[in-house]
């Protein structure tokens, strides 16, 4: 039987009892340290009686060795027994088959495959776990990056952590491992960042991150309405003297936060151009 003291998404301390179940593991264990005890107490007399007599020349040395070799194995024995007490928890001299079991961290519990009143243990509740308590003050965020980015990420570089739950909120985190194996159906490979959590970060959450490349370009970023899409190509308008404007050819990259977008070639930073097309001039900003 089990009389649970904590429930799934509850923190808990290192320590703070977590359940209590009866235990026929104990019941067993116990019995095996008491016949241990039992016969270490036995043999332990019948080596100080051959001591005795062998002393007064009663018994041979091999007879003195023999008495001592049973008592070296009851000895081991007991320990034996003993030190299993201990792994379940129990106190030899006050016994009992109700086991406390204590949370070995602090932190959330994210799995309980146990219930009130319910049976424990693999054959019986279906897994050897009670609960799974995972410290949540770091967690991991796994990326599928491209196979053409991976050279531009290096371990411990710094990343960007954009919630979808909270927009507002960019936390920043490293990277700690770059998976060794693609997936061939999506050419990604599996990276991994760590990250301190303020404790908006829960499992299973959707986020994007935005690594800083270990290569340092810099790249103009304008308006995203200044661009002018023609033809499959994009263009923007550039002053050239007077009230005339020129059509410039650019190669648009990534949206950035603000409506805005990165510009990769055709244009130069501080470069002027035409912040809503034939409208309003805007200075480009440097990325």
């Amino acid at each position: 039987m089990v009389d649970i003291k904590a429930r799934l998404d509850d923190y808990v301390k290192k320590g703070q009892l977590l359940l209590k179940v009866q235990s026929l593991d104990v019941a067993g264990a116990f019995d095996i340290y008491l016949k241990a005890d039992n016969d270490e107490r036995m043999n332990n007399m019948a080596y100080v009686r051959a001591q005795s007599l062998y002393a007064h020349g009663a018994i041979s040395q091999a007879m003195l060795e023999q008495a001592e070799d049973a008592e070296k194995d009851a000895r081991a024995d007991l320990n034996a027994a003993e030190q299993e007490l201990k792994t379940l928890g129990v106190d030899k001299d006050h016994p009992s088959e109700v086991v406390n079991v204590y949370s070995p961290i602090s932190g959330v519990i994210v799995t309980q495959n146990v219930t009130q009143a319910a049976a424990a243990g693999v054959n019986l509740s279906g897994s050897a776990t009670a609960f799974t308590v995972a410290d949540l003050s770091t967690v991991w965020i796994v990326c599928d990056v491209y196979e053409i980015d991976i050279p531009k990420i290096q371990l411990g570089q710094t990343a960007q952590i954009h919630l979808n739950a909270y927009p507002d909120r960019v936390l920043t985190g490293r990277v700690s491992d770059i998976g060794p194996v693609l997936d061939p159906n999506i050419r990604t490979a599996k990276v991994r960042i760590e990250i301190a959590n303020p404790g908006l970060l829960r499992l299973g959450m959707f986020v994007t991150a935005i690594f800083k490349s270990k290569d340092k370009n810099t790249f103009a970023v304008i308006p995203a309405s200044a661009i002018l899409h023609l033809h499959d190509r994009d263009w923007v308008y550039i002053p050239a003297g007077g009230q005339q404007f020129k059509r410039v050819e650019v190669s648009a990259g990534d949206m950035l936060p603000g409506n805005k977008q990165q510009i990769l070639s055709g244009i130069a930073p501080g470069q002027q151009v035409v912040s809503q097309v034939l409208q309003l001039e805007s200075t480009v900003e440097a990325q």
